[in-house]
């Protein structure tokens, strides 16, 4: 596998955000005592199942200092529509932008979404699916993220550590020739 594996430090980023702000991951390091990456994409049909129940963790969690930061660093979205999203869904945690895709590479994201749970001090101790069921709400048996969220909050082990995730392939912008 590559990238950031499990008990590695996250790969700190510095990029631009869809309410025209730019965001630091130390920065929520600093705030928080757990942060929530979560690698999206607006064209994927799997992100748009999560968008209400990533802020549902938003709102559930905020008061525990949890911050959910969702990355686009997928070539076929654009910045624009990215912002459209933003607006129309009411997105309640930052959307920022990847445009040259090295932080997903540094975390070794291939599809989206995929979520990297990181503790206070940018360690990952949980990677993969948010739960076992992308199309239904009604067909989760396994919330792998919220199990993971609750278990690092209370300073213990987290029981399933790594999934892998499903989604769609994340499209890489062509090589320089």
């Amino acid at each position: 596998m590559n990238g950031t594996e499990i008990g590695a430090y996250a790969p700190d980023f510095e990029l631009p955000g869809t309410k025209g702000t730019v965001h630091h991951l130390a920065r929520y390091l600093d705030e928080c005592r757990a942060v929530v990456v979560v690698f999206f994409s607006n064209t994927c049909p799997h992100c748009q199942m999560y968008v209400d129940l990533l802020k549902a963790l938003q709102r559930e969690y905020r008061d525990r200092r949890l911050m959910v930061v969702a990355i686009n660093a997928n070539d076929a979205d654009t910045f624009e529509a990215m912002k459209a999203l933003d607006r129309e869904a009411q997105l309640n945690f930052p959307y920022l932008r990847d445009v040259t895709q090295d932080v997903a590479q540094c975390f070794g994201v291939t599809v989206t979404p995929e979520v990297f749970l990181l503790d206070k001090t940018g360690i990952l101790c949980y990677r993969g699916q948010i739960d076992d069921c992308a199309e239904s709400a009604a067909g989760v048996k396994q919330n792998y993220l919220h199990d993971a969220i609750e278990a690092l909050l209370k300073d213990e082990a987290i029981a399933i550590p790594r999934t892998e995730a499903q989604g769609c392939p994340l499209n890489w912008r062509p090589a320089a020739t």
